[in-house]
């Protein structure tokens, strides 16, 4: 059985009278990656400085490990790897001096770490070279390994894609699934875009205005996103029947609302339209449906500006 690593009961935090988280209540379990989903100021970020302790909620309690309470969860944060908002680093130091700078400031002992740390994240040949003349990618990556210091078991990262050339992405990406793959950390990574975190996550959790819209998985996201023909009708065990014997598919779906999507014959639907009606079934909807990633996450948020 999964372990749950945070769990959030009715968690708000208000600023200015607006409600920046608003009852949030989510769990996440280990080995997951997790994609916070959101426009700016959606609460993202104050959901991650709540958890790691930066800002306290007005209301609501959530636990970390299965442990609660203001001591415990101090105990427990040690558990935890952060990198909220920027990167804190040190322009004229190279990657080792700030990995090393931020060790000692720590009281981790292992001088092997800084080695270890920087091969992991691909930065091992960036020698005397100077932070200040890092890309955007390698910052995030150091910022990444500074999160990774203490060998935590749950890491969360605040937008680290935001403003990455397509190379950039596709590095950090890749990392992200490595960490969670190799070292079983269990990740919630924010991003306002949703596509950007299109296949790197598990699970995906949108949020909006402080709220959380929906949690969903990348199966049953995938799912929603892709093309079919929709066929509405009264007798899905017979339509499933003609599916198999007449039009020879078995790429379909049965919905819970009776519902049947069709993933073959996109092109074809006037042609399976007559093979339906041909056999006895009485379509009561068919039409050709799949959101683009972007149009799936307005309909959710409910709405479509400035998104």
């Amino acid at each position: 059985m999964d372990e749950c690593v945070l769990k959030t009961n009715n968690l708000t935090k208000t600023y200015r009278g607006v409600k920046a988280l608003d009852n949030v209540s989510i769990t996440l379990t280990t080995g997951k990656i997790y994609g916070l989903i959101g426009q700016n100021g959606a609460g993202k970020t104050t959901f991650m400085r709540v958890v790691s302790g930066l800002t306290f909620p007005d209301t609501g309690t959530f636990e970390l490990f299965g442990h609660t309470g203001d001591k415990s969860l101090q105990l427990e944060r040690k558990r935890i790897g952060c990198m909220i908002e920027y990167p804190g680093l040190v322009p004229n130091m190279t990657a080792k001096e700030f990995l090393r700078y931020r060790r000692l400031s720590r009281g981790i002992p292992d001088k092997e770490l800084e080695v270890e740390l920087l091969k992991r994240i691909g930065l091992a040949e960036t020698g005397k070279k100077k932070i200040k003349h890092f890309s955007l990618g390698m910052k995030q990556r150091l910022g990444i390994a500074n999160a990774l210091l203490g060998n935590p078991e749950f890491l969360m990262l605040d937008e680290p894609i935001n403003g990455l050339d397509p190379i950039g992405i596709v590095e950090i990406r890749s990392l992200i699934k490595k960490l969670c793959e190799e070292l079983n950390i269990t990740i919630l990574i924010s991003s306002h875009n949703l596509p950007e975190l299109y296949q790197t996550a598990t699970d995906y959790i949108i949020i909006h205005q402080g709220k959380i819209k929906q949690e969903i998985t990348l199966e049953a996201l995938e799912g929603q996103c892709k093309h079919h023909i929709h066929i509405g009708c009264n007798e899905p065990e017979k339509l499933v029947s003609i599916l198999e014997m007449k039009l020879h598919t078995k790429s379909y779906q049965v919905m819970p609302d009776k519902s049947v999507k069709l993933y073959d014959y996109l092109n074809k639907k006037e042609w399976v339209a007559q093979v339906i009606y041909e056999n006895g079934i009485i379509a009561t909807d068919l039409s050709v449906r799949g959101d683009t990633l972007e149009d799936y996450f307005v309909s959710v948020i409910g709405g479509g500006k400035d998104v």
